[in-house]
């Protein structure tokens, strides 16, 4: 606009000072080697104002003709970035549907195109992961990581999501180890290292996770406890496959009073030191264990105990009863206990009182047993008897 302004003040002033200058116009000689041009001043300010207006008009016309070629092109653009809009949408819901073939066609023809490509680009490597082709996955994450620039972090979180799922469990170990310098406290990061160090055997990685997991509340504290309990049941299970009992003994000495008194884990402790014939140890344990509190769960490996000192074990039962009363569960241990030493008649006291508040099968046969023993056949067999009938009553014919 101010260069068309200034074009129509110079004509403007030409039409005013033109017949002024009438007779005053005066004389331009241009010479060079072929040619002179000779004109007046007039005639070269003319000349000066169209050659102005021509390269006006030519700057007009080729800005015109550049801004249609952008146009086109960001009409191009557009297009295409619409398109991958909706090829995203409509891959999303085929991954709803479970569809991973068309999921990963739709994702991947226009990725570059798409508002967040490295999305694209990993949901499309997740994709051909569930289908079963390793080959295509890696070949996205790998176009997934060229997009992402220096932002890695989600590359590699779906890296490691994806050596899991393929079972390539050592990989995902090492890959869950650098994210964790990375990113220590990031949630998906320590769902990851779970279960690599789950899968790979590596409780005590898993033990070291634990207090950011606490710290950031990635689960609640039942679910912690739980992790923290398996963590120290898988090392306790290397410590038997390395040195047996005495692996186990050392094992257990080392370990914190808070995780000797958890029952969960003096449960799996005297499990593992019955089936490495340390009956001695594992009575120890156990006893100390209800001697703090008692747990039915305890109680029941009694049984299972080959001590050389089942004496103790009927004192402890004995005070159990006098503390916490009568019931089916201890009368039942008791006489079992009593049957190891051949305390026949205290042995069938306590089974009968067992049965007289719970009806057992496998207490009647328990029963019969003692009466064998103490020569009472005809009640032997009528034990037997109502714990085969107790029995047919609890599986019923179809």
């Amino acid at each position: 606009m101010f260069r068309l302004l200034f074009l129509f003040i110079l004509l403007i002033a030409g039409l005013v000072a033109g017949p002024i200058v009438a007779g005053h116009q005066g004389y331009v000689l241009i010479q060079t080697d072929a040619y002179n041009i000779e004109t007046s001043v007039t005639g070269l300010a003319i000349i000066l104002v169209l050659l102005v207006g021509v390269i006006l008009a030519l700057e007009w016309l080729l800005r015109r003709i550049f801004r249609t070629t952008a146009r086109t092109r960001g009409w191009f653009s557009g297009r295409k970035r619409n398109r991958a809009h909706k090829q995203t949408k409509a891959a999303l819901l085929k991954l709803a549907e479970g569809d991973f073939n068309q999921v990963e066609k739709l994702l991947t023809r226009n990725a570059d195109h798409a508002e967040q490509p490295v999305v694209n680009y990993l949901l499309a490597a997740e994709a051909a992961q569930q289908r079963g082709d390793a080959i295509r996955s890696h070949q996205y994450l790998e176009r997934a990581a060229e997009a992402a620039d220096t932002d890695q972090l989600p590359v590699d979180i779906a890296r490691v999501r994806i050596q899991l799922a393929e079972g390539e469990v050592f990989a995902a170990r090492h890959g869950v180890d650098q994210l964790l310098s990375e990113a220590p406290r990031h949630p998906e990061v320590l769902r990851l290292a779970e279960q690599a160090y789950i899968s790979s055997g590596a409780e005590g990685s898993l033990l070291d996770i634990l207090p950011s997991m606490r710290k950031i509340h990635l689960y609640d504290d039942d679910k912690l406890l739980e992790l923290e309990q398996k963590a120290h049941i898988g090392l306790m299970n290397q410590a038997m496959v390395e040195n047996n009992s005495e692996g186990l003994n050392s094992w257990w000495q080392q370990q914190s009073r808070k995780v000797r008194h958890d029952v969960v884990i003096q449960i799996a402790m005297i499990e593992h030191l019955i089936q490495c014939d340390d009956h001695d140890m594992a009575q120890q344990i156990l006893l100390d264990g209800l001697k703090r509190h008692y747990d039915e769960r305890l109680v029941r490996l009694i049984p299972q105990l080959k001590s050389g000192n089942p004496e103790q074990l009927e004192k402890v039962l004995q005070q159990q009863i006098k503390k916490n009363g009568d019931s089916p569960l201890l009368n039942s241990t008791l006489g079992r206990v009593l049957m190891s030493h051949g305390e026949w008649q205290s042995a069938y006291d306590a089974l009968k009182a067992s049965l007289s508040q719970q009806p057992d099968a496998q207490n009647y046969a328990t029963i019969a047993d003692v009466l064998d023993k103490l020569r009472r056949p005809d009640e032997a067999a009528r034990m037997r008897r109502e714990g085969l009938l107790l029995t047919l009553k609890s599986n019923p014919e179809p």
